[in-house]
């Protein structure tokens, strides 16, 4: 069977599906295409995360575009977020430089994470709105020098997260920043959270490059498929019902969450 669809078509429909989803719900590219390249493709752990973040960098630049001409997007929130996601860009990328990450024990490590993270992701998926609506009134009189803080203190975490596993900056991200931000827009949250992950993905995607775990082929190929899809996923958007998309992506992710932890 294997030989009779070429590994390149089926990397361009493996892009094709996750660009729909990201364009339906706006998460799901790390979460879904990583695990997707490791389980189904047999890609090692770490290549998988280094493609998926320039992955992710070019198809959140072609969000950003989108949400910069509609003005949704705080561009002093993307800045509070890359002050700390790009030093732990950084210092996670030299972390990593220290292993061999070619080798079985960092490879089941990087595996053993992802899936923790895929089921944290999951479960931001499905309580997301329960979790804000408990904490948004404890916050809503918090101070904005704080709140600025604890922004920076986010892109810290995103920084390290997304460097070292590819996931975290769609369903975590938002869900913090609503709770922090309860009076900007959603929409907007959205938006800046996108334009932040161009930066934070291509420094990370960048560094990978550097330790020698992207795979440019299997990147063109995912990209020749996530353009078309990126666009009917936007078109299905308005259409789709957000809480069964979001519940059904959750489902999947708690799958392959536990198949990985497996």
């Amino acid at each position: 069977m294997h030989n009779l669809i070429a590994p390149e078509f089926l990397y361009a429909v493996s892009g094709f599906c996750v660009g729909a989803l990201v364009g339906m719900t706006g998460v799901g590219g790390g979460s879904l295409l990583t695990p997707l390249l490791i389980l189904l493709f047999g890609v090692q752990p770490t290549t998988a995360v280094g493609t998926d973040l320039l992955f992710a960098a070019s198809t959140k630049a072609t969000g950003t575009i989108v949400h910069s001409a509609a003005r949704t997007i705080d561009w002093l929130l993307v800045a509070m977020l890359a002050i700390g996601s790009v030093p732990a860009t950084i210092a996670t990328l030299f972390v990593l430089s220290q292993f061999d990450l070619e080798g079985a024990t960092a490879q089941h490590a990087l595996t053993v994470t992802l899936g923790a993270v895929l089921l944290v992701t999951a479960s931001f998926l499905l309580a997301g709105r329960k979790i804000r609506e408990r904490y948004a009134g404890r916050l809503n009189g918090l101070d904005p020098r704080n709140a600025r803080l604890l922004t920076v203190a986010l892109g810290l975490a995103m920084g390290a997260l997304v460097t070292a596993t590819s996931v975290g900056a769609g369903a975590i991200g938002v869900t913090v920043l609503l709770i922090l931000h309860p009076k900007m827009a959603p929409g907007r949250v959205v938006g800046s959270d996108i334009a932040h992950a161009v930066p934070l993905t291509l420094l990370a995607g960048a560094g990978h490059w550097y330790l020698g775990s992207v795979d440019w082929a299997l990147l063109g190929n995912l990209l020749i498929g996530s353009i078309p899809g990126i666009i009917l996923g936007s078109y299905l958007a308005t259409r789709a019902r957000d809480a069964v998309i979001r519940i059904a992506l959750a489902s999947v992710l708690v799958i392959v969450g536990v198949r990985l932890l497996g």
